[in-house]
This record gives structure tokens, C-alpha cells and sequence, in this order.
């Protein structure tokens, strides 16, 4: 069950052949009162590393940037790029050392370093690795079609379809998402961003 004290959200991340795929909606509810209807919930962290957020979004502005500083500190340190399983692993770090005050969002966190990879934390610092994953009050309806259609080592094109035919399954039944669709794909050829209106 979706954390029952978080403001709604429905944010996804899939893998596929050349790069990850991550996706949110854009809608902000407490409640039953839908306070901002325009809002993005997918961040970058490096060039090649990204996250999509659900939760309180001053937590996920704040918990992003603190990472990406971080992550540029940590390049100019070593002159290369952080892994996304260490950006992953730091992000776990810092929402643990907060569990007793915890940052009210649960993160997916997805990159190309090597490989594809995403990587799912809750508001605890819990890492979970997968090919696939969805957070927020939406993240139910969202799984139950990415499992019957998710495929390994699809293209970049498909992902992205399913990505926004699971947000629009979770729409549909989640009162706390809507408003549109921010996609952010990241390929060893760079990043892209689409919004779609719904």
C-alpha cells in the first residue's frame, strides 16, 4: 500500500535498450484539494542521472539538489562521473540519517553509466535495484500494466509508451494524479524531455 500521509503522485521509471525512461505526473493534491495542477517532479542530478519524484515537493527540491551538489563535488574530486548506483546509494544515505525527521517523498532514481539501472528508495532510505518501478498514491494501478507489459531490452520508443499508458491507467483511478505527463529519457546519447497535456 502507497504511503497513506503523502500528498498524491503517480512517478515511473522502466529501463530499456540504450537508456531509462522516467515519468510523473504533474499534479500536486493534499487531501481532496488539488493545489498546483503544473508541477515537475522529475529532476536532474548529473548528465547522465536523473530522478522521478512522489511526496512532498519541497523535500524532493531539497534532497535533489543537496545530491547533485554532492555529485559535483565528488566529479571534480575523481574527474569523472559518479555511478548510478553510487548516486542511488548516497541519496539512501542522507534519507536515513533523516528517519527520526524523514523527508516525506519516495524517490526513483535511474541513469546510464554503463548499464540502464534504476533504483527505487522510500522515504527511509530503503534501495531497492530493478528493471522497472512506479511510486506514489498512483503506483499501484501504474505496476499492475507495466508487469503484464514490460519486456526486457525494449526500445526506447516502447518504454516511453508504456510509461505514459501506465500514468494515464493510474489517472484514471487515482484522484491525486493528473494534469499532464513530464517524460525525461536518458540515453548514452544525451537526455530529452517531452510533456504531454492530458
Amino acid at each position: 500500500m502507497a504511503f497513506q500521509f503523502m500528498p498524491g503522485a503517480t512517478a515511473i521509471g522502466l529501463t530499456c535498450q540504450d537508456g531509462v525512461i522516467l515519468a510523473a505526473e504533474k499534479r500536486i493534491s493534499y487531501g481532496n484539494f488539488v493545489v498546483n495542477k503544473n508541477t515537475r517532479k522529475i529532476f536532474s542530478i548529473t548528465d547522465q542521472i536523473a530522478s522521478a519524484c512522489a511526496g512532498m515537493v519541497a523535500d524532493m527540491q531539497v534532497l535533489t539538489r543537496q545530491v547533485g551538489a554532492l555529485a559535483k563535488i565528488r566529479k571534480l574530486e575523481t574527474r569523472r562521473e559518479m555511478a548510478t548506483n553510487s548516486v542511488a546509494k548516497l541519496m539512501s544515505v542522507i534519507m536515513f540519517e533523516r528517519r527520526y525527521f524523514p523527508l516525506l517523498t519516495q524517490v526513483i532514481v535511474g541513469g546510464v553509466h554503463t548499464v540502464p539501472e534504476i533504483y527505487t528508495l522510500d522515504p527511509l532510505g530503503s534501495l531497492l535495484p530493478d528493471k522497472y518501478a512506479a511510486v506514489g498514491t498512483g503506483a499501484e494501478l501504474a505496476l499492475g500494466l507495466i508487469d503484464s507489459e514490460y519486456k526486457k531490452d525494449m526500445t526506447e520508443d516502447a518504454s516511453k509508451k508504456l510509461a505514459i499508458k501506465a500514468i494515464k491507467s493510474s489517472v484514471q483511478r487515482d484522484s491525486a494524479s493528473g494534469d499532464g505527463i513530464d517524460i525525461l529519457a536518458i540515453t548514452n546519447k544525451g537526455t530529452k524531455e517531452e510533456s504531454i497535456n492530458l
